[in-house]
């Protein structure tokens, strides 16, 4: 009788298991995405791609995705587990910055017989998780088993922004991204990278992540996660902690940089010591506990708050603590000198007698080899008052007119009539309303580049026709 009952409670177990499975699986999605992909050196042009993505349907009737799924996308339909049928789908919401997506679909039949998945907590490591998604090598949805590796900090691919992961051992494949990854059967991450050449090395945006972009979309409006808009440097090394006179007792980070546009500008100085953020203690290496013997990064705690909040910190300055409420006001992409990777938009660039010149992004800098040493420099680089972009002479269409010139590409440019510029729009309309006879562009090397400005006039539409060009500018500066 007894062996019986058992025989029968495992009966139980296993119809309850295979029960929750099939509800899992029902709200799994295959999204199939067509995308104009933007060409960064002839950037009045463009290529039509195909690709498959992942996602999970959560509460009020959304599919939840990573962003670069449906990046640049100009038309989606989504496929549900176990359906043939395909349904047109439009983003509702994206965030590029933390590789995340909302996706709506207007048929509510797609979602009959749904049960939306939910959300659980921040994974702890060695804790098992299944992610679902339909990865190369097949048609039908897989879920591979895994447990989690760490948690830390890593930079996000798409953005090149730096934020919370969990890594996994769970084999993840091109397809996957997008996918969910569930423990106990709720969402604690969704798929996002993996490392190429590696042996099952994936990583997930986190649960937290995805929970502060539904909220931040809200309202309708993406804010994104906020930066504290200053520099700081450990405080490792015995001399530079003698130097400051810190007690033993005392962990922080040096305030070097405060970027003109930071939420700090006027409160915090240079030389201020930070040694808690949010009322946790930050260590010399400018990492922060956030779990028993668990460290990250201390923007852990700034981006656990929405734009506009209020976060604490806490600095010495000149031996004595002082607490600090600062309101986020601006994002990373606010501050840096050369923007995050930009996604859903065509390129900016503008043709001046054969003459091709271009913001200077991530994008840009992504698509070629060319000048890449002092290209990445720059991108590591902040914003000043009087220059918040850099302006790169693209490329030299070949004519009579620019003849000895065709070697310039990828060239940065400091000044135009020994005058310099704010940003690119700042640039084109110096070179719009310039009065002399010759537009002298010059490097920072004093190099310069000489254009004649009734030649360049005279032959723009002969060489833009030459060259397949329909408009000399792009969208934005025809408005």
């Amino acid at each position: 009788m007894r062996i019986l009952l058992l025989v029968a409670l495992s009966v139980m177990v296993l119809f309850a298991d295979k029960n929750q499975d099939d509800t899992t699986k029902q709200a799994i999605v295959k999204i199939y995405t067509t995308a104009k992909t933007p060409n960064y050196q002839e950037p009045w042009s463009s290529s039509i791609r195909s690709s498959t993505g992942s996602g999970a349907i959560i509460k009020d009737n959304f599919i939840l995705t990573n962003a670069h799924v449906v990046a640049d996308q100009t038309f989606i339909v989504v496929q549900r587990y176990g359906q043939r049928k395909r349904y047109t789908a439009k983003v509702h919401a994206v965030s590029h910055q933390a590789d995340l997506a909302l996706l709506k679909v207007e048929d509510k039949d797609f979602f009959t017989g749904v049960k939306p998945l939910t959300f659980g907590t921040l994974p702890a490591v060695e804790q098992k998780i299944v992610v679902y998604g339909y990865p190369m090598g097949g048609n039908t949805l897989s879920a591979t088993i895994g447990v989690v590796s760490r948690v830390e900090h890593h930079t996000y691919v798409h953005s090149g922004e730096s934020f919370l992961a969990v890594q996994v051992d769970a084999a993840v494949n091109p397809g996957n991204s997008g996918g969910p990854a569930l423990s106990n059967g709720k969402i604690v991450g969704v798929v996002m990278q993996v490392i190429s050449k590696s042996q099952n090395i994936g990583y997930l945006v986190p649960v937290n992540m995805v929970q502060h972009f539904i909220e931040d979309m809200k309202d309708g409006t993406y804010d994104g996660f906020a930066d504290l808009g200053i520099g700081t440097q450990k405080l490792e090394n015995p001399t530079m902690r003698r130097h400051y006179e810190l007690d033993e007792n005392i962990t922080g980070v040096l305030v070097d940089k405060i970027l003109y546009n930071s939420s700090l500008k006027g409160i915090i100085k240079e030389e201020d010591i930070l040694v808690a953020v949010d009322g946790h203690n930050i260590e010399d290496d400018g990492t922060v506990a956030f779990r028993e013997y668990e460290y990250t990064s201390y923007q852990y705690f700034v981006d656990a708050y929405q734009m506009g909040e209020t976060v604490k910190l806490e600095v010495i300055r000149d031996k004595k603590k002082m607490q600090i409420d600062v309101k986020l006001k601006y994002m990373a992409d606010d501050m840096y000198l050369v923007k995050t990777t930009r996604y859903d938009t065509m390129p900016s660039y503008f043709v001046y007698g054969g003459y091709v010149f271009s913001p200077l992004t991530r994008n840009l800098i992504r698509s070629t080899t060319r000048n890449r040493l002092m290209l990445s420099y720059l991108a590591s680089q902040w914003q000043e008052e009087d220059r918040k972009e850099k302006v790169v002479l693209l490329k030299v269409l070949a004519s009579n007119l620019t003849r000895g010139n065709n070697d310039f590409g990828m060239w940065v440019i400091e000044k135009i009539n020994g005058k310099t510029f704010v940003d690119f729009k700042d640039f084109y309309k110096k070179m719009q309303n310039a009065k002399n006879k010759y537009i002298v562009l010059e490097d920072k090397d004093g190099v310069k580049v000489i254009i004649d400005k009734e030649e360049a006039q005279a032959k723009q539409s002969e060489i833009l026709k030459k060259y397949n060009i329909e408009f000399d500018k792009s969208i934005d500066l025809r408005k």
